[in-house]
């Protein structure tokens, strides 16, 4: 009969997982007694994994060579033709003297469809050369082409794919061509052939987005040269310049002073009675009694609306001069009562107004009642100025 053990529960799993790691720490640990910390290599400068900038240099690569007066960079193998700012593929193929469908054909596009500016586009079949055919040297002349690059570009154009490349031709040879296959991205072809996608972008002239569509040709960044040797020896980690003492190792701290905490610091200013102050920053009553059922919001509601039965009066906030009563859009009159320190408080959505421009009010006088709504609301404001603040502020 088959047993089923039951699965680990959560604290048998990680009793089980901190023993594996203790055990995984015991290896590193010497046999011979002594330190346990001695030999770790804390900074990774040591051992075969040390970090190196030597395969960046390697990956660097040429600039793309400049195409002649049609806009067609030559190679012994295949042309390509560079778009210019405006162009599209019909175009481009008018220019090389190729028809358009038959350039768009071959490069996976529609004849009509826009062109980036520097994008590169193969070439079906070659063009007559209007100068030196390019070579690895980039720009040096080299014999017409001969058979065997035509029977390349005869494969090129029943579809056979180049495929990836281990390593990518130096400085010095013919850029691999490459047709881009369903699911590739300009990331996975560039690591592919051990470039940047950046370089791979900038020879092909990909997008910001460095998009790429199946069946687009793109040609592979050759290598540069490789970087002159440094003559100048380079220190050690850790062998390099002193470390310059610091400030605090040469002259003392000075000696701290601390009173004790029972004694009273001197010329302590008298404590402020408390009691006979009011604070300033809850000095104006509620104008009408309720829930607030809209906040403050600047920029979208300026005060807060207070849910309020219509026909409740409306009180004053604070003491001040009426400084206008105007309506709003809807023809909803507004009450604006000036206050010290430029303090202003607006009551809208009010009806049987008591009050005129010019009127003295005290803090708590009735001024207007609720006008009638569906719901019924007072909007209260409060503004320093003309910028609006949040009225609970001054409420609470």
């Amino acid at each position: 009969m088959t047993r089923i053990f039951p699965a680990p529960t959560a604290p048998r799993l990680r009793i089980l997982w901190a023993g594996s790691a203790l055990a995984a720490l015991s290896a590193c640990m010497p046999t011979n007694g002594g330190n346990p910390m001695e030999g770790l290599d804390w900074d990774l400068r040591n051992g075969p994994g040390v970090l190196t900038t030597a395969d960046a240099a390697l990956s660097a690569t040429e600039r793309r060579p400049a195409p002649d007066a049609r806009g067609v960079i030559s190679y012994p193998g295949y042309q390509v033709a560079v778009a210019r700012r405006g162009d599209t593929v019909a175009s481009v193929a008018a220019r090389v003297g190729i028809g358009a469908d038959e350039l768009a054909r071959y490069n996976a596009v529609m004849p009509t469809d826009l062109l980036r500016d520097g994008e590169v586009v193969a070439l079906p079949r070659r063009i007559a050369d209007a100068g030196p055919v390019q070579s690895g040297g980039f720009g040096a002349a080299t014999s017409p082409v001969d058979v065997s690059s035509i029977a390349t570009t005869a494969l090129d154009r029943v579809g056979t794919p180049t495929p990836p490349a281990t390593t990518r031709p130096s400085s010095g040879g013919e850029p691999v061509r490459h047709q881009v296959r369903r699911g590739e991205t300009a990331f996975s072809i560039a690591r592919s052939y051990n470039i940047s996608a950046k370089a791979l972008g900038e020879w092909n002239g990909l997008g910001p987005n460095l998009d790429v569509r199946e069946g687009q040709y793109l040609i592979i960044p050759v290598a540069s040269a490789a970087p002159p040797a440094t003559t100048q020896a380079v220190a050690a980690p850790g062998a390099g310049s002193a470390t310059p003492t610091p400030p605090s190792a040469t002259r003392p701290l000075p000696a701290e002073q601390t009173a004790p905490a029972a004694a009273k610091p001197k010329d302590t200013p008298a404590s402020p009675a408390l009691g006979t102050q009011r604070s300033t920053s809850a000095k104006m009553l509620m104008p009408v009694q309720g829930s607030i059922i809209r906040p403050y919001a600047k920029g979208r509601n300026d005060g807060i609306d207070i849910s309020a039965a219509a026909g409740t009066p409306v009180k004053a906030a604070a003491a001040g001069t009426v400084a206008a009563i105007t309506t709003d859009t809807a023809q909803t009159p507004i009450i604006v009562v000036r206050h010290a320190d430029n303090l202003l408080t607006v009551y809208a959505g009010v009806d049987a107004i008591t009050v005129k421009k010019g009127d003295t009010v005290s803090q708590g006088q009735n001024i207007a009642k609720v006008r009638a709504g569906t719901p019924s609301f007072l909007h209260f404001e409060v503004r320093r100025g003309v910028d609006s603040t949040d009225p609970v502020a001054f409420l609470q």
